[in-house]
């Protein structure tokens, strides 16, 4: 089974660090079942271990914490829904790729149950959406906006860290970092693009497409992590 736990208040980075280890330890010896964390972080910026000094423009607005998962700098805070997923890859396939694909699966199908097409992108974790009402790129490809950033930790084949999503965050917020190490592209979320979701409407279609993505099928068969 896969316990699904959801937070009310915002919880400091390194208490969340801190019980997820704990759990993924747990889930390691057996003596816990797997969990879907959701919940809001006060602003901050975390910096996965890819993350280059540069990439991080304004050092000084917010905490800055070292989150032991892959990938480079990225900012939580309120309004943004993030998603820990602690599961068991010895019994869901020791297959990294496949695991991030299938987190992309899960977010693609949840926007899509508010009418945005997520879509992947080649060497660019994450879900994306493009943004034809803005003006295009200087080489005249379309403008493509982050909507939510994936960065994982697996440790015994068991995973940790997970998804974020932006629901209502404070976009301007993101300015303090190089999001992800990406300067051509811009941030979005979906009250920006103009629907009004609640953090409770995101919560219900993350369970609502879980099954789907996380389920006993294939993975996306356009990915090609």
């Amino acid at each position: 089974m896969t316990e699904w736990i959801i937070s009310d208040s915002r919880i400091a980075y390194p208490d969340a660090l801190e019980t997820m280890e704990r759990r993924v330890a747990a889930i390691s010896a057996g003596t816990a079942d797997e969990a879907v964390w959701l919940l809001e972080h006060p602003p901050l910026y975390t910096a996965g271990t890819s993350a280059r000094r540069e990439d991080l423009t304004d050092p000084d607005r917010f905490p800055v914490y070292d989150a032991r998962r892959g990938g480079q700098y990225t900012y939580h805070g309120p309004g943004q829904r993030v998603a820990y997923v602690m599961l068991d890859l010895n019994r869901r396939g020791r297959d990294v790729r496949r695991f991030v694909c299938r987190l992309e699966d899960w977010v693609i199908a949840t926007l899509a149950e508010f009418g945005v097409k997520g879509e992947r992108r080649e060497g660019r974790v994450g879900v994306w959406v493009v943004r034809p009402e803005k003006a295009p790129n200087l080489d005249g490809s379309l403008r493509e906006d982050k909507i939510a950033a994936i960065g994982v930790r697996v440790r015994r084949w068991v995973t940790f860290h997970g998804i974020s999503i932006n629901v209502e965050p404070e976009l301007e917020h993101f300015s303090g970092i190089v999001p992800c190490g990406i300067r051509e592209h811009g941030v979005t979320s979906l009250v920006d693009l103009g629907l009004p979701v609640t953090m409770g409407d995101v919560d219900a279609a993350l369970a609502r497409t879980w099954e789907k993505a996380f389920g006993d099928h294939p993975a996306s068969a356009t990915c090609t992590r």
